[in-house]
């Protein structure tokens, strides 16, 4: 990192074009269960637990029925999967918990406006969407599936920790868009980067886009190449705060965690079975993601970039401020394995010399 200190870092990525609504500062040296005073509200978050991955979801957001209902009002419903893998069914959102939250649009009079989006990770979306059976749910629903990469996008800039430099990325218009009323359809599964990736991180690596014909390995088209590296921010350190850094802008109106089956160990893509059968959802997606962490096992001062947005108040992240509807969280912790690399994972957590 050389000789750039802790300010300038901080100086140098929001006057570089990082793509904030405020410049509120970040202490990475403080854990978010020391620097409570930023939080003045409350929070909701449901948690249902069964042997029905759909019902699960439906179950789980009964209890918003009005404010999602009025949230919605007359915007397009975008729900996001998470297709970090368009071939390995643990990595990726289950068609399912998509079925169970239909379900739930349908039981609120909302299904006339949904489309289901997602910009796979690793190659073409449709053929994602065909792995994982979710051309099912066009069948039975007036629901419309949408590859991310061929739609319109926005220009917005990131932060690389190796260059102190802005970076720009192709972000999707629809993801974007003050008209989306965004649905995050995540799993839980711990991360090779960031610990864990939940409903947040669902959206902001969903939204930069591909070029068409991207894929990896030898079906690549010649000269193709993806946007959302970039976002990584060259390590750790900056991968946990561009995440924070895009929040404002790139966030769901609504969390809906799957954790029928979730991954631990070296997630994303290449970690084990859990067996939590719990599903989580709540209109405050930092409530739902603390509320998963939790449910994990996990201590929440190693999530980087959960910290800063609680932090920075852009939700609630104090159990004690949060009411749990449903199932308690005590009941259904279930301790997830971290990634093998964790420890190079917390240099985030000292001081940038």
């Amino acid at each position: 990192m050389g000789t750039i200190n802790r300010r300038n870092f901080l100086r140098t990525s929001l006057i570089g074009g990082v793509a904030v609504a405020y410049a509120r500062p970040v202490n990475a040296m403080v854990p978010f269960s020391e620097n409570k005073k930023n939080l003045s509200s409350e929070a909701s978050v449901a948690i249902s637990t069964g042997d029905s991955r759909a019902d699960l979801a439906f179950r789980a957001l009964e209890p918003f029925s009005g404010q999602i209902k009025h949230d919605i009002g007359n915007r397009r419903v975008v729900l996001k999967p998470n297709l970090l893998t368009i071939d390995l069914q643990l990595a990726a959102t289950h068609v399912d918990t998509l079925e169970g939250i239909l379900e739930f649009l349908k039981s609120i009079n909302k299904l006339d406006n949904v489309v289901i989006a997602e910009s796979a990770a690793p190659g073409p979306t449709f053929e994602g969407y065909s792995n994982y059976g979710y051309h099912r749910l066009t069948d039975k629903y007036p629901v419309k599936l949408v590859d991310l990469d061929q739609e319109a996008y926005e220009v917005l800039y990131v932060f690389n920790q190796k260059d102190f430099k802005p970076h720009p990325v192709r972000f999707s218009r629809m993801m974007l868009s003050p008209d989306s009323y965004i649905v995050s359809v995540a799993r839980m599964k711990t991360h090779n980067q960031s610990v864990v990736t939940l409903s947040l991180k669902n959206i902001i690596f969903g939204s930069p886009i591909k070029d068409i014909g991207f894929a990896f390995g030898p079906n690549r088209k010649k000269g193709s190449v993806t946007d959302k590296p970039i976002v990584h921010g060259g390590g750790y350190r900056g991968i946990n705060y561009n995440m924070y850094a895009l929040a404002p802008r790139l966030h769901p109106h609504l969390a809906v965690i799957d954790g029928y089956d979730g991954m631990e160990g070296n997630g994303p893509s290449r970690g084990t079975a859990v067996d939590h059968r719990v599903c989580v959802a709540s209109t405050d997606w930092l409530a739902a993601d603390r509320v998963a962490v939790e449910l994990m096992g996990i201590d929440f001062a190693k999530v980087g970039y959960l910290n800063y947005c609680a932090q920075t108040g852009l939700g609630v992240a104090d159990l004690d401020q949060i009411e749990i509807v449903g199932e308690s969280i005590d009941k259904h912790i279930k301790p997830y394995k971290l990634h093998e690399n964790i420890e190079r994972q917390l240099i985030w957590m000292n001081p940038v010399s």
